[in-house]
């Protein structure tokens, strides 16, 4: 490692290369998701072996491999891999249309945007996965403004602004499973933490659309919803609020899952497998990326690269404001480069949680601020897989969405708030007993 605490900015060229390949090669072709991230990742990890003269190639790969095979690093793949088994099997057995359709059978015809939005929330706190909720919800959007006056534009971003919401909070999303990895804190923890600070954007939200289309109405065609199959979703967000271990919560909800659709017919036993597989096979690509990038910066910061970066962002902070204004700044330039809040929190996390350690700062509200800026600026992006899929969708322009994207413009809002206030407080006791407590979450 660098003897200098300034550290070596040369070592971070490989960071250089990822950006370059990924956005150089979305620029020129006008589609940011064209390029293979995990293509881009392997370049600049090659070029990242290249480098430092004083090492050896087998002593940098062993480098290497010590942080791409490191304990939070593996477990955080289990975990999307169960994540993504989970969202699959109960997706295929009818989970989230039951969901969908009981929420629109619930919220008044006067209310259908706030409804939306709302819904979404609910789904993607569920699911994990904002994409999937996009998928599943953005053609109902469309149906609403077809039969009222409401602008396509508004509903697709009511329908990104909930499934933000869930991407940000849930338990099995990958961006909360990522900064609680990188931060060393609890998932209920974090939960509570980041629950805080965006409530107030939810709620304004929820004001702004039913004000924006008051007196617009539309007739639904109620379609019918099981509860039964609806109850997986609700097993794992109580199981996990209840603090029961990550991997337990998820392999009953598969099992819940997959029994329900068992009894009811959706599936046969191997269908259940298959759709298991289908889902782990869906968190490949993520999963992948996190050993790549989490190795390539173990070499990154043996070649004095981390303390490069971290004398560059800490030399003019003088205060724990000001180390967390850092920390919101890190991942939200990181997502700005990469469209991606997973991959800028696994980027932009290991800084985060050495800052963070520096100035004092806890670990819940470290991993809360990654998560909040970086699902911040990825709900703002038009080149963002979230806002592309919902104007396909909708066939609109992107940009035009951005207009009426008030969830993601608040939580940043909320959490600079947060970050001026210091809210939420905690006591010393409390702080003492997270820190006693992040040897245990070693396995949850």
């Amino acid at each position: 490692m660098s003897t200098s605490k300034k550290g070596n900015p040369w070592a971070l060229i490989p960071f250089a290369v990822f950006l370059v390949l990924f956005i150089g090669s979305g620029i020129i072709t006008g589609d940011f998701y064209k390029f293979p991230v995990l293509v881009a990742i392997v370049i600049a990890v090659a070029v990242t072996l290249t480098m430092n003269r004083k090492e050896s190639f087998n002593q940098k790969v062993e480098i290497f491999t010590r942080g791409a095979g490191e304990s939070n690093i593996m477990l955080m793949v289990m975990i999307f891999l169960l994540a993504g088994a989970f969202s699959e099997t109960a997706k295929g057995m009818g989970a989230v249309d039951s969901t969908v359709n009981l929420a629109l059978s619930i919220v008044p015809q006067n209310l259908l945007m706030v409804g939306i939005f709302v819904i979404a929330c609910f789904i993607s706190l569920s699911m994990g996965t904002s994409m999937g909720t996009i998928v599943a919800l953005a053609p109902i959007g469309v149906g609403i403004s077809g039969q009222t006056d409401i602008s396509l534009p508004l509903s697709m971003a009511a329908v990104i602004g909930g499934a933000m919401f869930g991407d940000n909070l849930s338990f099995i999303s990958d961006t909360t499973i990522a900064a609680v990895r990188t931060q060393g804190t609890k998932m209920k923890d974090k939960f509570k933490v980041n629950f805080l600070i965006v409530l107030p954007a939810a709620i304004i939200t929820c004001i702004i659309l039913s004000v924006l289309t008051m007196g617009q109405q539309a007739n639904i065609n109620q379609q019918s919803f099981q509860w039964i199959k609806i109850l997986p979703y609700l097993g794992v967000l109580v199981a996990a609020l209840a603090g029961v271990n990550v991997f337990l919560v998820l392999a009953l909800g598969i099992v819940f899952a997959g029994l329900i659709g068992l009894v009811d017919g959706t599936y046969t036993l191997m269908e259940v497998i298959q759709k298991m597989s289908d889902g782990m096979a869906g968190m490949f690509d993520i999963a992948f990326l996190a050993i790549l990038i989490a190795g390539m910066v173990e070499v990154i910061k043996h070649n004095g690269g981390i303390d490069y970066l971290l004398h560059l962002v800490t030399s003019k902070i003088k205060s724990r404001k000001g180390a967390e204004f850092g920390i919101a700044g890190l991942v939200s330039l990181t997502d700005l480069s990469t469209a991606n809040n997973t991959i800028s929190i696994i980027i932009a996390g290991p800084l985060a949680k050495n800052i963070a350690g520096k100035f004092g700062i806890d670990p819940r509200r470290s991993a809360s601020l990654l998560d909040v800026f970086s699902c911040s600026i990825q709900g703002l992006i038009p080149y963002g897989a979230q806002i592309l899929v919902a104007a396909g969708v909708a066939s609109i322009s992107p940009v035009s969405i951005l207009t009426y994207s008030y969830y993601p413009i608040l939580i940043a809002v909320c959490g600079v708030l947060a970050i001026l206030t210091g809210f939420p407080r905690f006591t010393t006791k409390t702080v003492e007993k997270t820190t006693s407590n992040m040897v245990d979450e070693k396995v949850s």
